[in-house]
């Protein structure tokens, strides 16, 4: 549960400092889900004003709303914002509201905004469409462009386009700077995500290693979408650097378990291990600043080493 904060001086932006008690929604809005009993209705937002109370169900979208709106205005964030292994911005979210994403809970916050993920189940978006609560609706970004695009269309959606520019031109800084000069060397990498898979080319995370100035070493392994790479491959044909998600102590992922067996040791003086932290893998928006911050960091540690 999220701790308590005081409320806002504007009653307009009061939200509810922790998730809804599931307990609570059960005996109303079930039944409402239903056809059963009156409706809940959500604010309606000001007529010449941004959203008022804004739900995130998605915690990519968290990112970049946590960045471009008051902080006040955000009624709920999902919940997997608050796990410190996978969200670049856990801190932040336990001081602010979270939800389950169930559609009962959504309604009872009374939100006048709903931010969607594509792969939102159907029948929450039935539900909240039911209501008449309005959502934006947003693809996964496979391109830097389409991410800063996102940033744009969020700040947009919130009133606050601004915010979005100001966002936008520190990420394409962060990219700059973690471009290396032309010419310079580009070592092989492959990027291991939780469960053993390597990003493949035609990803958010590809164009950001090429980006970075590495060659991802996923094309040459004739990978054609991120999947799982046979130890045989690696151990045949290494990459100049492995990049391996680190989870929290104690629950490694499968590529750390990988980066332990036994074929790999000969493989010392031939392939760098540089840990990646798996929360810079989930996401674009803010999240690609440290990204390319650690790409650079890893390259950096390559050419140094003489990999």
């Amino acid at each position: 549960m999220a701790e308590d904060r005081p409320p806002s001086d504007d009653a307009r932006y009061a939200a509810p400092r922790a998730a809804v008690p599931r307990r609570a929604l059960l005996a109303g809005g079930l039944a409402m889900l239903a056809g059963c009993g009156e409706p809940i209705r959500p604010v309606p937002p000001a007529a010449d004003g941004p959203p008022r109370r804004i739900v995130s169900l998605n915690p990519c979208l968290d990112v970049i709303l946590v960045e471009v709106v008051e902080h006040e205005r955000i009624t709920a964030l999902s919940h997997y914002s608050r796990e410190a292994e996978s969200s670049t911005i856990a801190e932040v979210a336990r001081d602010l509201p979270f939800n389950w994403g169930t559609a009962e809970e959504v309604a009872a916050l009374s939100p006048d905004l709903v931010l969607n993920g594509q792969f939102v189940s159907q029948p929450l978006r039935r539900a909240l469409d039911r209501l008449e609560i309005p959502q934006a609706v947003f693809p996964v970004p496979e391109t830097v462009a389409d991410s800063l695009a996102q940033v744009r269309e969020v700040a947009r959606r919130v009133g606050r386009p601004e915010r979005g520019e100001a966002l936008v031109a520190r990420i394409q800084a962060a990219l700059a700077a973690a471009e290396p000069p032309a010419g310079s060397p580009r070592p092989s990498a492959l990027i291991f995500m939780p469960g053993g898979f390597a990003s493949g080319p035609g990803t958010l995370m590809d164009e950001m290693m090429r980006r970075a100035g590495f060659d991802n070493a996923a094309v040459r392994y004739g990978l054609t979408q991120s999947m799982s790479v046979p130890l045989e491959q690696i151990v045949a044909d290494p990459p100049d650097v492995l990049l391996s998600g680190v989870t929290r102590p104690g629950a490694p992922s499968r590529a750390e378990s990988l980066l332990r067996h036994p074929a790999l040791t000969h493989l010392a003086d031939r392939m760098r291990r540089e840990t990646f932290a798996q929360k810079l893998l989930f996401c674009g928006g803010p999240v690609l600043i440290q990204t390319a911050q650690a790409l650079a960091q890893a390259r950096h540690a390559v050419l140094e080493g003489g990999a």
